[in-house]
């Protein structure tokens, strides 16, 4: 069915966001599909669409874990965005298999499902930790990009196709640093496990209106990483308040200094465009050749690295205070 979507994770941060944004497009959409395990959630969200202003939306019961449940709720979908996963780094590492069941087995079941039904177009959300991963969240991440990536390899003659949209915590988000620090603002000290670290940012909005350009613009394979300014952890804390002091706790186990979402060995199939990086497929030299001519593209310099210590562009106290201050409207 053209123009009909489904949305795993539905509700959770990026969901909701990502609902309001493709509401707000100038999309006609035919069939907008919800899909979540969350009941409480999903009854909030049915109050705030209800069916007789937004007939096209339905709300689907479900865990990505149970193939059947996936393989109903995508017939008749074009597009699924992927946002569906266990995110929280000690959770994961405490509750291991639980991890890969939703993040790799699940990620797997939405392929098949995908492929069965015929849908077009999947975008899977990733996140910088897939990058080197050094904490079992990231390495199931990992996984799953390689799932999805290289699910076009088994599609035929279908349209389908899988590609991945590749970013670090979305500022404000569930469990970011800023919620961390406005715990802490009024309590005459900030908690800091390393003084050196640094994050990208990216704000919801941002994230959710890149995926919806990647659904128009992907040719199946690729990683896309959207161009990102920096913060210094130290200088957000300053920027919400200067009088507290900061309290170094030291690194947490999984934990890193600085975001990296593509690595030295990426570099060799990495593809700079006006927004974004797009990793290719290694040894795709078809696929590299189309899009680097697609987009008058290049390949980046051979061991390029783009991490949020290394990206050149760092915002000011002034900026973070700007930003701070939208949220806290």
């Amino acid at each position: 069915m053209k123009n009909s979507y489904l949305i795993t994770g539905g509700t959770g941060s990026f969901g909701t966001a990502f609902i309001k944004k493709l509401l707000s497009s100038k999309i006609k959409i035919q069939r907008l599909v919800i899909f979540s395990r969350d009941e409480l959630k999903q009854s909030v969200m049915q109050e705030k669409y209800p069916k007789n202003k937004y007939p096209f939306i339905r709300f689907f019961l479900g865990d990505i874990r149970d193939l059947d449940r996936l393989s109903f709720a995508t017939r008749n979908i074009e597009n699924i965005v992927h946002a569906a996963a266990l995110k929280q780094v000690p959770a994961a590492e405490y509750n291991p298999f639980e991890a890969v069941k939703t993040n790799i087995i699940g990620a797997q079941n939405l392929i098949l499902a995908s492929i069965n039904n015929n849908v077009r177009k999947i975008v899977a959300l990733s996140t910088d930790k897939a990058c080197a991963p050094i904490n079992l969240y990231g390495a199931t991440k990992l996984c799953s990009d390689k799932l999805f990536v290289s699910a076009n390899n088994i599609v035929g003659k279908s349209e389908t196709r899988f590609s991945v949209v590749r970013y670090g915590n979305v500022f404000a988000s569930r469990g970011s640093v800023y919620n961390i620090f406005k715990l802490y603002k009024n309590k005459g000290f900030f908690p800091i496990t390393d003084s050196r670290m640094t994050r990208f940012n990216i704000t919801l909005d941002e994230a959710t209106s890149m995926v919806l350009n990647v659904l128009k613009k992907t040719e199946g394979g690729e990683i896309y990483v959207p161009k990102l300014r920096s913060f210094k952890i130290v200088d957000l804390a300053k920027a919400m308040n200067s009088k507290n002091k900061m309290k170094i706790l030291g690194i947490r186990p999984g934990e890193k200094i600085h975001e990296q979402m593509i690595s030295s060995s990426d570099s060799y199939s990495t593809v700079e465009l006006d927004n974004f990086y797009v990793i290719l497929p290694q040894g795709n030299s078809k696929l590299i050749k189309k899009f680097k001519k697609k987009n008058k593209s290049k390949i980046v310099k051979p061991g390029f690295e783009y991490s949020s210590d290394k990206n050149g562009s760092f915002l000011s106290l002034n900026e973070l205070k700007k930003i701070i201050k939208e949220y806290e409207k």
